[in-house]
């Protein structure tokens, strides 16, 4: 049994005014149609709703039964209809991103703040991991947006946030020539230090140099990218690394760059989202304020 919405809300108000040339005028509507929406409701549920007296109407035993519970769905419905407009004003809600511990760090701190500082009422919540798990747990729903290293995927809307570039460093005091341009397979052959398998920037790496028919075998492999610079610091080997994640170490002279007489294709750090979901009030501001450059605002 289907009973339209606006009956109950005539009903509700009928019950709380008690009268119905009150509830008429409190819902801009006339009284023959308020009696005729609750003969409507009363016919549906058939039961006896009100008594009808020369001084007004007052709900029967089944009349105040139901009253309770139309007044409590109604109240929830407001509810839910003022929290999507706080939502829409971003006044409240919550935007989860998906991003790797590096991206947040070194990108997206900024813009964080910012946002924060500008939308206190929405709770921001970061789910770290790697572009391929950002990625399904994008199209699974699970995050608002995603930001993966170059993704290939026809469902994903994207717009590419920076570049980054594969390079080997060493210990400043490691026993190679900094200065020698290096071939494919002199790099192959030192003890490399990689991230792990399930990394995309390691899939990419060993695709790159398979081109060229040279397989990469490391000694050690990590799933933090900070230990792939302390154990180069420290001498343990050649570790490939993402320029731009380690430039600060590179400054500092912890660790030296090795020249290569090849160069390996920049890759592209997309922000990411649904291409057939409508983001929400929040995701669609945060977006806008990444593809404007506003971090630092």
């Amino acid at each position: 049994m289907a009973v339209k919405l606006e009956l109950y809300r005539v009903f509700k108000e009928v019950a709380e005014s008690g009268n119905i040339s009150v509830a008429a005028k409190n819902l801009y509507i006339s009284q023959s149609a308020v009696s005729q929406s609750i003969k409507q409701l009363e016919t549906a549920l058939q039961a006896r709703l009100f008594a009808r007296s020369p001084r007004g109407v007052t709900l029967t035993g089944e009349g105040q039964m139901l009253y309770q519970y139309v007044r409590s769905a109604l109240g929830l419905i407001a509810t839910g209809e003022d929290k999507l407009s706080q939502a829409q004003q971003l006044l409240l809600g919550t935007l989860v991103i998906g991003a790797s511990d590096t991206v947040t760090a070194q990108f997206l701190t900024p813009y964080l703040d910012t946002f924060h500082r500008l939308h206190p009422g929405i709770r921001l919540k970061i789910v770290s991991g790697r572009s391929a798990k950002v990625v399904s747990m994008l199209k699974s729903g699970a995050v608002d947006i995603a930001f993966a290293s170059s993704p290939v995927d026809s469902a994903l809307e994207c717009w590419p946030c920076f570049s980054t570039h594969s390079a080997f460093v060493a210990g400043s005091g490691y026993p190679c020539d900094f200065d020698h341009p290096h071939t494919r397979q002199e790099i192959a052959a030192f003890p490399l230090i990689l991230l792990e398998r399930k990394a995309s920037s390691r899939i990419f790496l060993e695709q790159e140099f398979l081109r060229s028919g040279v397989p990469l075998a490391p000694e050690i492999e990590l799933s933090s990218r900070g230990l792939l610079v302390s154990l180069a610091r420290i001498g343990l080997g050649v570790a490939g690394v993402t320029l731009e994640f380690v430039q600060d170490a590179l400054d500092a002279g912890d660790i030296r760059l090795l020249k290569t007489d090849f160069t390996i294709p920049p890759r592209s750090v997309d922000m990411c989202t649904l291409r057939e979901v409508t983001p929400t009030a929040a995701a669609t501001a945060f977006m806008e304020m990444v593809r404007a450059g506003n971090g630092g605002s």
